[in-house]
Protein backbone atom coordinates (compact mmCIF):
# COMPACT_ATOMS: atom_id res chain seq x y z
CA UNK A 1 0.00 0.00 0.00
CA UNK A 2 1.38 3.25 -0.94
CA UNK A 3 2.66 5.14 2.26
CA UNK A 4 0.32 8.14 3.62
CA UNK A 5 1.85 12.14 3.10
CA UNK A 6 2.51 13.44 6.17
CA UNK A 7 0.55 16.77 6.84
CA UNK A 8 1.81 20.14 7.90
CA UNK A 9 0.81 23.38 9.33
CA UNK A 10 0.67 26.52 6.59
CA UNK A 11 1.34 28.72 9.23
CA UNK A 12 4.35 27.64 11.27
CA UNK A 13 5.29 24.55 9.15
CA UNK A 14 4.91 22.31 12.35
CA UNK A 15 4.92 18.67 10.27
CA UNK A 16 2.21 15.81 11.73
CA UNK A 17 3.43 12.47 11.05
CA UNK A 18 1.27 10.59 9.12
CA UNK A 19 -0.20 7.87 11.04
CA UNK A 20 -1.16 10.67 13.91
CA UNK A 21 -4.98 10.77 14.85
CA UNK A 22 -3.84 14.56 15.89
CA UNK A 23 -6.78 16.86 13.95
CA UNK A 24 -5.09 19.93 13.92
CA UNK A 25 -1.19 21.68 14.35
CA UNK A 26 -0.55 21.04 18.16
CA UNK A 27 1.57 24.32 18.06
CA UNK A 28 -1.07 26.83 16.69
CA UNK A 29 -4.23 24.70 16.97
CA UNK A 30 -4.57 25.82 13.07
CA UNK A 31 -5.64 23.71 10.28
CA UNK A 32 -3.27 21.40 8.68
CA UNK A 33 -1.68 20.96 5.09
CA UNK A 34 -0.88 17.89 3.06
CA UNK A 35 2.83 17.55 1.75
CA UNK A 36 1.48 16.09 -1.38
CA UNK A 37 1.93 17.59 -5.17
CA UNK A 38 1.03 14.97 -7.71
CA UNK A 39 1.24 15.21 -11.23
CA UNK A 40 -2.03 14.50 -13.02
CA UNK A 41 -2.72 12.21 -15.60
CA UNK A 42 -2.85 13.35 -19.61
CA UNK A 43 -6.66 13.57 -20.82
CA UNK A 44 -6.35 11.01 -23.30
CA UNK A 45 -4.89 8.61 -21.29
CA UNK A 46 -8.25 8.77 -18.65
CA UNK A 47 -10.45 6.80 -21.15
CA UNK A 48 -11.74 3.69 -20.00
CA UNK A 49 -11.25 4.21 -16.22
CA UNK A 50 -13.79 3.48 -13.74
CA UNK A 51 -16.31 6.00 -13.95
CA UNK A 52 -16.20 7.88 -10.79
CA UNK A 53 -13.61 10.53 -8.42
CA UNK A 54 -11.17 7.69 -8.24
CA UNK A 55 -10.48 7.90 -11.83
CA UNK A 56 -7.88 10.81 -10.74
CA UNK A 57 -5.87 7.97 -9.08
CA UNK A 58 -2.52 9.95 -9.55
CA UNK A 59 -3.93 13.22 -7.63
CA UNK A 60 -5.69 11.29 -4.54
CA UNK A 61 -3.48 10.62 -1.71
CA UNK A 62 -5.29 7.18 -1.03
CA UNK A 63 -5.55 4.63 -3.84
CA UNK A 64 -7.29 1.65 -4.23
CA UNK A 65 -11.08 2.53 -2.14
CA UNK A 66 -13.00 0.30 -0.21
CA UNK A 67 -15.86 2.42 0.80
CA UNK A 68 -16.45 3.96 -2.56
CA UNK A 69 -20.09 4.45 -3.27
CA UNK A 70 -19.20 5.58 -6.89
CA UNK A 71 -19.43 9.24 -5.98
CA UNK A 72 -18.41 11.72 -8.85
CA UNK A 73 -18.90 12.35 -12.64
CA UNK A 74 -21.64 14.45 -12.17
CA UNK A 75 -23.27 16.00 -15.68
CA UNK A 76 -22.68 19.83 -16.64
CA UNK A 77 -26.16 21.59 -18.02
CA UNK A 78 -26.16 24.27 -19.47
CA UNK A 79 -27.94 27.33 -18.15
CA UNK A 80 -27.09 30.30 -20.79
CA UNK A 81 -25.33 30.27 -23.63
CA UNK A 82 -21.97 31.69 -21.31
CA UNK A 83 -22.67 29.78 -17.79
CA UNK A 84 -23.20 25.69 -17.21
CA UNK A 85 -24.51 24.15 -13.80
CA UNK A 86 -22.66 21.23 -12.65
CA UNK A 87 -25.22 19.00 -10.55
CA UNK A 88 -22.73 18.28 -7.75
CA UNK A 89 -26.39 17.61 -5.90
CA UNK A 90 -26.52 14.44 -7.97
CA UNK A 91 -23.95 12.32 -5.63
CA UNK A 92 -25.13 9.08 -2.98
CA UNK A 93 -25.54 11.58 -0.58
CA UNK A 94 -27.56 13.97 -2.35
CA UNK A 95 -24.17 16.75 -1.50
CA UNK A 96 -20.64 17.75 -3.03
CA UNK A 97 -19.29 16.68 0.16
CA UNK A 98 -19.23 13.22 -0.93
CA UNK A 99 -15.86 14.05 -2.86
CA UNK A 100 -14.55 14.95 0.64
CA UNK A 101 -15.96 12.42 2.59
CA UNK A 102 -14.91 9.39 1.12
CA UNK A 103 -10.99 10.08 1.51
CA UNK A 104 -11.88 11.08 5.45
CA UNK A 105 -13.75 7.56 5.94
CA UNK A 106 -11.34 5.77 3.86
CA UNK A 107 -7.87 7.35 5.76
CA UNK A 108 -9.85 6.41 9.15
CA UNK A 109 -10.22 2.66 8.03
CA UNK A 110 -6.85 2.70 7.24
CA UNK A 111 -5.66 4.90 10.13
CA UNK A 112 -8.12 1.95 12.28
CA UNK A 113 -9.70 4.58 15.27
CA UNK A 114 -11.98 3.66 18.25
CA UNK A 115 -14.39 5.76 16.18
CA UNK A 116 -15.07 8.97 14.03
CA UNK A 117 -16.61 12.69 14.60
CA UNK A 118 -18.10 15.04 12.81
CA UNK A 119 -19.65 18.26 13.09
CA UNK A 120 -21.62 20.03 10.33
CA UNK A 121 -24.66 22.07 9.30
CA UNK A 122 -26.01 18.87 7.43
CA UNK A 123 -24.77 18.06 4.73
CA UNK A 124 -20.97 16.89 5.53
CA UNK A 125 -22.34 15.25 8.35
CA UNK A 126 -24.66 13.38 6.11
CA UNK A 127 -21.88 12.23 3.70
CA UNK A 128 -19.47 11.32 6.74
CA UNK A 129 -22.16 9.32 8.08
CA UNK A 130 -23.00 7.28 4.68
CA UNK A 131 -19.14 6.75 4.52
CA UNK A 132 -18.40 5.82 7.79
CA UNK A 133 -21.92 3.12 7.62
CA UNK A 134 -20.18 1.87 4.37
CA UNK A 135 -16.62 1.25 6.02
CA UNK A 136 -18.37 -0.33 9.27
CA UNK A 137 -17.17 2.69 11.69
CA UNK A 138 -18.49 4.06 14.15
CA UNK A 139 -19.39 7.73 14.35
CA UNK A 140 -20.46 10.73 16.37
CA UNK A 141 -21.87 13.88 14.33
CA UNK A 142 -22.44 17.20 15.90
CA UNK A 143 -25.13 19.04 14.83
CA UNK A 144 -26.49 23.02 15.63
CA UNK A 145 -30.21 23.30 17.05
CA UNK A 146 -32.43 24.54 14.19
CA UNK A 147 -30.41 21.82 11.32
CA UNK A 148 -32.88 21.01 8.39
CA UNK A 149 -35.27 17.74 10.00
CA UNK A 150 -34.53 16.27 6.69
CA UNK A 151 -30.68 16.14 7.33
CA UNK A 152 -30.84 14.85 10.60
CA UNK A 153 -32.79 12.21 9.12
CA UNK A 154 -30.77 11.06 6.96
CA UNK A 155 -27.05 11.42 9.12
CA UNK A 156 -29.66 8.98 11.76
CA UNK A 157 -30.77 6.53 8.85
CA UNK A 158 -27.17 5.71 8.52
CA UNK A 159 -26.35 4.75 12.12
CA UNK A 160 -24.61 7.50 13.65
CA UNK A 161 -25.29 8.96 16.76
CA UNK A 162 -26.51 12.00 16.70
CA UNK A 163 -26.11 14.87 18.86
CA UNK A 164 -27.73 18.30 18.50
CA UNK A 165 -26.13 21.07 20.47
CA UNK A 166 -27.88 24.23 21.77
CA UNK A 167 -26.53 27.34 19.84
CA UNK A 168 -24.89 27.67 16.57
CA UNK A 169 -22.45 25.95 14.11
CA UNK A 170 -19.78 26.95 15.73
CA UNK A 171 -20.97 25.43 19.00
CA UNK A 172 -21.53 22.47 17.43
CA UNK A 173 -18.04 23.01 16.22
CA UNK A 174 -16.36 23.09 19.09
CA UNK A 175 -18.05 20.21 20.82
CA UNK A 176 -16.73 17.99 18.08
CA UNK A 177 -13.21 19.24 18.79
CA UNK A 178 -13.54 18.65 22.68
CA UNK A 179 -14.64 15.19 21.68
CA UNK A 180 -11.82 14.71 18.88
CA UNK A 181 -9.17 14.95 21.72
CA UNK A 182 -10.10 12.27 23.24
CA UNK A 183 -7.62 9.15 22.43
CA UNK A 184 -7.80 7.46 19.75
CA UNK A 185 -10.68 9.33 17.83
CA UNK A 186 -10.21 10.40 13.96
CA UNK A 187 -12.07 13.97 13.60
CA UNK A 188 -13.45 13.62 10.10
CA UNK A 189 -13.34 17.22 9.35
CA UNK A 190 -14.26 18.40 6.44
CA UNK A 191 -12.38 22.20 8.01
CA UNK A 192 -9.43 20.94 9.29
CA UNK A 193 -7.89 17.50 7.79
CA UNK A 194 -6.67 18.27 3.87
CA UNK A 195 -7.39 15.02 2.67
CA UNK A 196 -10.97 16.20 1.84
CA UNK A 197 -9.74 19.54 -0.32
CA UNK A 198 -7.84 16.65 -1.84
CA UNK A 199 -11.20 14.99 -2.40
CA UNK A 200 -13.57 18.37 -3.19
CA UNK A 201 -10.73 19.19 -5.58
CA UNK A 202 -12.04 16.80 -7.71
CA UNK A 203 -15.03 19.20 -8.80
CA UNK A 204 -12.17 20.98 -11.52
CA UNK A 205 -10.60 17.46 -12.43
CA UNK A 206 -13.84 16.80 -13.84
CA UNK A 207 -14.77 19.74 -15.27
CA UNK A 208 -11.70 19.88 -17.21
CA UNK A 209 -12.29 16.40 -18.81
CA UNK A 210 -15.90 17.30 -19.50
CA UNK A 211 -14.65 20.33 -21.09
CA UNK A 212 -12.02 18.66 -23.52
CA UNK A 213 -8.82 19.70 -21.55
CA UNK A 214 -9.97 23.13 -20.83
CA UNK A 215 -11.82 25.36 -17.76
CA UNK A 216 -14.27 28.08 -18.26
CA UNK A 217 -13.12 32.00 -17.40
CA UNK A 218 -14.49 31.46 -14.11
CA UNK A 219 -15.44 29.42 -11.50
CA UNK A 220 -18.06 30.45 -9.31
CA UNK A 221 -17.91 28.29 -5.87
CA UNK A 222 -20.20 28.85 -2.52
CA UNK A 223 -17.76 29.57 0.26
CA UNK A 224 -18.32 29.31 4.05
CA UNK A 225 -15.66 27.05 5.08
CA UNK A 226 -14.00 27.04 1.84
CA UNK A 227 -13.28 23.64 0.72
CA UNK A 228 -14.58 23.36 -2.66
CA UNK A 229 -12.92 26.85 -3.27
CA UNK A 230 -9.66 25.39 -1.76
CA UNK A 231 -10.32 22.33 -3.59
CA UNK A 232 -10.56 24.11 -6.76
CA UNK A 233 -7.09 25.88 -6.97
CA UNK A 234 -5.80 22.73 -5.92
CA UNK A 235 -6.68 21.16 -9.08
CA UNK A 236 -6.20 24.08 -10.86
CA UNK A 237 -2.76 24.59 -9.37
CA UNK A 238 -2.05 20.91 -10.69
CA UNK A 239 -3.50 21.15 -13.80
CA UNK A 240 -1.39 24.41 -14.90
CA UNK A 241 1.87 23.20 -13.05
CA UNK A 242 1.85 19.74 -15.60
CA UNK A 243 0.97 21.90 -18.62
CA UNK A 244 -2.51 20.29 -18.98
CA UNK A 245 -4.13 24.13 -19.00
CA UNK A 246 -2.28 27.38 -20.12
CA UNK A 247 -4.48 29.80 -17.99
CA UNK A 248 -5.87 29.80 -14.34
CA UNK A 249 -9.44 30.37 -14.10
CA UNK A 250 -10.66 33.51 -11.67
CA UNK A 251 -12.17 31.94 -8.45
CA UNK A 252 -15.31 33.82 -7.60
CA UNK A 253 -16.46 33.45 -4.15
CA UNK A 254 -20.06 33.48 -3.32
CA UNK A 255 -21.36 34.24 -0.07
CA UNK A 256 -24.32 35.17 2.10
CA UNK A 257 -24.93 39.05 2.62
CA UNK A 258 -26.30 38.05 6.01
CA UNK A 259 -22.95 35.66 7.53
CA UNK A 260 -20.35 37.58 5.29
CA UNK A 261 -16.93 37.77 7.10
CA UNK A 262 -14.71 36.82 3.94
CA UNK A 263 -16.54 38.99 1.79
CA UNK A 264 -15.95 41.89 4.43
CA UNK A 265 -12.61 41.28 4.75
CA UNK A 266 -12.20 41.33 0.47
CA UNK A 267 -13.76 44.92 0.91
CA UNK A 268 -11.60 45.79 3.49
CA UNK A 269 -8.23 44.66 1.42
CA UNK A 270 -7.13 42.50 4.21
CA UNK A 271 -5.39 39.01 4.14
CA UNK A 272 -7.41 38.12 7.18
CA UNK A 273 -10.91 38.52 8.97
CA UNK A 274 -11.30 41.95 9.97
CA UNK A 275 -13.66 41.82 13.32
CA UNK A 276 -16.70 40.00 14.22
CA UNK A 277 -19.24 38.76 11.76
CA UNK A 278 -22.47 38.20 14.23
CA UNK A 279 -24.65 34.73 12.90
CA UNK A 280 -27.79 35.55 12.01
CA UNK A 281 -30.74 33.46 10.06
CA UNK A 282 -29.94 33.18 6.34
CA UNK A 283 -31.56 30.63 4.15
CA UNK A 284 -28.20 29.62 3.20
CA UNK A 285 -27.48 27.95 6.44
CA UNK A 286 -24.45 25.85 5.16
CA UNK A 287 -22.38 28.67 3.88
CA UNK A 288 -23.09 31.15 7.19
CA UNK A 289 -19.60 30.50 9.15
CA UNK A 290 -18.88 33.80 10.94
CA UNK A 291 -14.98 32.61 11.66
CA UNK A 292 -13.52 30.29 9.11
CA UNK A 293 -10.43 28.40 9.77
CA UNK A 294 -9.00 28.65 6.69
CA UNK A 295 -10.08 32.57 6.30
CA UNK A 296 -6.25 33.92 4.96
CA UNK A 297 -6.19 30.47 2.51
CA UNK A 298 -9.47 31.63 1.00
CA UNK A 299 -8.85 35.33 0.26
CA UNK A 300 -5.06 34.49 -0.70
CA UNK A 301 -6.31 32.11 -3.19
CA UNK A 302 -9.48 34.16 -4.61
CA UNK A 303 -6.50 36.98 -4.94
CA UNK A 304 -3.97 34.92 -6.50
CA UNK A 305 -6.73 33.73 -9.04
CA UNK A 306 -7.46 37.36 -10.32
CA UNK A 307 -11.23 36.50 -8.83
CA UNK A 308 -13.41 38.56 -6.45
CA UNK A 309 -16.39 38.18 -3.32
CA UNK A 310 -19.97 38.77 -4.15
CA UNK A 311 -22.94 38.74 -1.70
CA UNK A 312 -26.50 37.75 -2.28
CA UNK A 313 -29.46 38.82 -0.46
CA UNK A 314 -32.38 36.10 1.02
CA UNK A 315 -34.67 37.50 -1.61
CA UNK A 316 -32.07 36.80 -4.50
CA UNK A 317 -31.58 33.09 -3.00
CA UNK A 318 -35.20 32.81 -3.07
CA UNK A 319 -35.94 33.44 -6.53
CA UNK A 320 -32.99 31.75 -7.73
CA UNK A 321 -34.22 28.37 -6.17
CA UNK A 322 -37.20 28.81 -7.96
CA UNK A 323 -35.72 29.80 -11.17
CA UNK A 324 -33.85 26.69 -11.19
CA UNK A 325 -36.88 24.79 -10.22
CA UNK A 326 -38.54 26.06 -13.65
CA UNK A 327 -35.28 24.79 -15.33
CA UNK A 328 -36.29 20.83 -13.68
CA UNK A 329 -33.20 21.52 -11.22
CA UNK A 330 -34.83 21.33 -7.51
CA UNK A 331 -31.77 22.57 -5.21
CA UNK A 332 -31.47 23.84 -1.84
CA UNK A 333 -31.03 27.12 -0.89
CA UNK A 334 -27.41 27.25 -0.01
CA UNK A 335 -26.95 25.16 -3.18
CA UNK A 336 -28.40 27.81 -5.37
CA UNK A 337 -26.40 30.59 -3.85
CA UNK A 338 -23.62 30.84 -6.74
CA UNK A 339 -26.38 31.26 -9.20
CA UNK A 340 -28.19 33.44 -7.57
CA UNK A 341 -24.92 35.56 -7.52
CA UNK A 342 -24.27 35.36 -11.20
CA UNK A 343 -27.67 35.13 -13.04
CA UNK A 344 -28.13 38.70 -13.58
CA UNK A 345 -24.81 39.40 -15.93
CA UNK A 346 -22.45 39.62 -13.46
CA UNK A 347 -19.89 37.97 -15.24
CA UNK A 348 -20.43 40.02 -18.15
CA UNK A 349 -20.60 37.20 -20.84
CA UNK A 350 -17.32 35.37 -19.81
CA UNK A 351 -17.64 31.66 -19.08
CA UNK A 352 -18.47 30.23 -16.33
CA UNK A 353 -19.65 27.23 -14.10
CA UNK A 354 -21.63 27.10 -10.95
CA UNK A 355 -21.90 24.40 -8.65
CA UNK A 356 -25.45 23.30 -7.30
CA UNK A 357 -24.06 21.77 -4.04
CA UNK A 358 -27.13 20.20 -2.19
CA UNK A 359 -30.43 18.76 -3.23
CA UNK A 360 -33.85 20.29 -2.95
CA UNK A 361 -35.24 17.89 -1.04
CA UNK A 362 -33.05 18.22 1.65
CA UNK A 363 -34.36 21.38 3.07
CA UNK A 364 -37.75 22.16 0.72
CA UNK A 365 -38.72 25.16 -0.71
CA UNK A 366 -37.92 28.72 0.69
CA UNK A 367 -41.72 30.87 1.20
CA UNK A 368 -41.87 34.36 1.13
CA UNK A 369 -41.07 34.65 4.77
CA UNK A 370 -38.40 32.30 4.82
CA UNK A 371 -40.07 29.04 5.82
CA UNK A 372 -40.53 26.08 3.72
CA UNK A 373 -43.81 25.20 1.45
Amino acid sequence: MTPLPDRFCPTDGTRVPSASLAWCCPACRGPLDLDFAPTPAPLKSLAGRVNSLWRYAECLPLATPSVSLGEGRTPLVELTDSISAKLDYLMPTLSFKDRGAVLLAELALRLGPRGVVADSSGNAGTAIAAYCARAALPCTVYVPFGTSAKKLEQIDVHGARLRIVEGDREAAAAAAREAADEEGVFYASHVYNPYFLHGTKTYVHELWEDLGGRLPDVLVVPVGNGTLLLGAALAVAELHSAGLIDRRPALYAVQSAAVAPLAHAWAEGADDLVGSTPMAPTLAEGIAIPRPPRARQILRAVRDSGGRFLTVTEDQLRHAQRDLASRGLFVEATGVACWAAVREGALGGRSAVVPLCGAGLKSGVAGADGASW
